[in-house]
């Protein structure tokens, strides 16, 4: 069983954050442990409250789990700040672990889960640990400063992503125009498509959370890294697809579709 320690905010509404990582990483066959960073007050309808935990009580988590159960990946999500960016970084130094990086700005409702002021600190810091990093569009403009509208800006954008340190990155399509959704796994020795039908829903809150543990999860069990992503990028797409409906918002995605066949 391949242990993942998540590090990452909670989700009150259970369809992103923590609770989606521990989800997904369960329905991988993995086990997940956690350090969480903050406490957030959101629903399908929209983050209402952040409460971040203090430094040395996301230390203690991570150092409690790492002491005793160990992990064999590490995955990071809602970081909020400068401070905890560089507390969740020697972390991951701790772990001598593979990390997967989501880098975690903008809820799905569109609140600021990152001060800008932090965004360099993610740069600096968590990228050159990143033996994956999970940018959406949005993300990797703001990690890159470049324009991406198209494959032709997700492929320049993860370029430019690796030569900051990433070992790979899945450069996501979901905010990119167009009828197919294409996401893009690139390291130094090429890249990997990944191509499906955009589905018509408004059911997504949590996508890349759980995209990324699901990831995690592959990686923890020994899959090479292209294989851990191909099955990571099928689950959360069946996970889409069977979203159950929920709230009035952007409502969470069938997390446990597999056990129910």
């Amino acid at each position: 069983m391949g242990r993942v320690l998540i590090l990452a905010g909670s989700d009150s509404g259970g369809g992103a954050g923590v609770q989606a990582d521990i989800k997904a990483v369960t329905m991988m066959g993995g086990f997940a442990a956690t350090a969480i960073t903050a406490i957030t007050v959101q629903n399908t309808l929209g983050v209402h409250g952040v409460h971040p935990l203090p430094l040395e009580v996301i230390t203690a988590q991570a150092r409690a789990v790492l002491e005793d159960i160990g992990t064999d990946a590490v995955k990071t999500g809602m970081l909020g700040s400068v401070e905890v960016v560089e507390t969740v970084a020697a972390l991951l130094d701790e772990a001598k672990a593979p990390a997967v990086v989501d880098p975690v700005m903008v809820a799905k409702g569109g609140h600021p889960l990152l001060p800008n002021a932090a965004v360099e600190a993610v740069r600096s810091l968590m990228i050159p640990r990143a033996a994956l990093l999970t940018p959406n569009a949005p993300e990797a403009e703001a990690l890159t400063g470049l324009e991406v509208r198209d494959i032709d800006g997700q492929r320049r954008a993860g370029e430019a992503l690796l030569k900051l340190g990433a070992k790979a990155v899945l450069m996501k399509g979901g905010h990119v125009d167009g009828p197919t959704v294409i996401d893009l796994l690139m390291t130094a020795d090429g890249e990997t498509v990944l191509e499906a039908e955009r589905i018509d829903t408004r059911h997504t809150h949590g996508t890349g959370c759980t995209l990324a543990s699901a990831c995690a999860a592959g990686l923890a069990l020994g899959r090479p890294l292209e294989v851990a992503v191909a099955e990571a990028w099928a689950y959360v797409g069946e996970a889409i697809r069977r979203a159950p409906g929920l709230g009035g918002g952007h409502g969470p995605l069938d997390h446990g579709w597999p056990v129910r066949g």
